[in-house]
């Protein structure tokens, strides 16, 4: 008999009274009871009951051990219970936070997928270029992109996050083709707000890689806003993928300087490392590993 079983059987003993009682609770017989409690007291060195025909009632020592036992006895059924919650079907609110580009054009898309699969999932999704508080601000999971700063949480790395150097023909009609990536200095550049993006760029080609200075008169803190610019033709924009790939198709942005490769970003999905598994959290992490992984 294991030391956990006879303490459940000590216990209910207890709060039932009688050996009888217990077993007929717990579906055994009064003399197994009586085992459990005996090789519990044998086990420990001590008398837990005293016991005669008619009644029966708690030692010194019995009562200070039944006290910690009801601990323990809790404190088992709360690590059962978490057990069964994370094989449960996930369920309720899932708080998310991630760039509002990436949000828009490549995340928001995709929720269906994962919302028709978990119906009593609901989402609450943060769209903001402002790096959260994960933990203090009572996030579950966090999208970034970019290299990440040292911390306690746990990231699981996604697949990079590609850019494009695009321009309305429009622009390009005026301003002449650009042939070389240092070519940018004479043009209207597009420069995003929150990254280094909006003092200069990165290219790879056959000298290597190239950092060139980028200015221009306007600075936009959104994807969606710097879109709505190039396609005006104010400018030269360089954006993820997602967000420019319908207006590449349609003619309305073409790509710029195809011989030189722009170099991808780092892209994470961020958890705090003490949350707990539970099937939302898990089941998400998985949906983003299949969708950006």
């Amino acid at each position: 008999m294991d030391r956990l079983t006879s303490m459940r059987v000590f216990a209910k003993a207890v709060e039932l009274g009688s050996f009888a009682a217990a077993g007929i609770d717990l579906n055994m017989s009064p003399q197994l009871v009586g085992k459990n409690i005996l090789i519990l007291e044998e086990e420990l060195g001590v008398r837990l009951l005293n016991r005669t025909t008619r009644r029966q009632s708690l030692t010194d020592i019995g009562s200070t051990f039944y006290e910690r036992v009801k601990i323990i006895l809790a404190e088992v059924a709360l690590a059962d219970s978490l057990v069964a919650e994370t094989r449960s079907e996930p369920r309720g609110r899932l708080r998310i936070s991630a760039p509002a580009t990436f949000g828009i054009s490549a995340l928001v898309p995709k929720l269906p997928i994962y919302l028709e699969r978990h119906p009593q999932v609901q989402i609450d999704l943060t769209l903001s270029n402002r790096n959260v508080d994960i933990v203090d601000d009572g996030y579950d999971i966090a999208f970034r992109v970019g290299n990440l700063a040292d911390s306690a949480l746990i990231a699981r790395v996604l697949a990079p996050y590609r850019l494009v150097l695009c321009a309305a023909p429009a622009y390009l009609e005026r301003h002449g083709d650009i042939g070389h990536p240092r070519d940018l200095t004479r043009h209207e550049c597009l420069g995003f707000s929150h990254t280094a993006l909006r003092t200069h760029w990165l290219f790879e080609g056959p000298e290597g890689r190239i950092e060139v200075p980028i200015s221009g008169r306007l600075m936009i803190d959104s994807g969606e806003g710097l879109l709505a610019a190039a396609l005006g033709g104010m400018g030269i924009l360089m954006q993820p993928v997602e967000l420019v790939e319908a207006a590449l198709r349609r003619g309305q942005l073409k790509k710029i300087l195809p011989d030189f490769a722009v170099p991808t970003r780092p892209l994470h999905v961020l958890y705090p490392q003490d949350r707990l598994m539970t099937p939302k959290l898990r089941t998400f992490l998985d949906f983003a590993l299949e969708a950006f992984g």
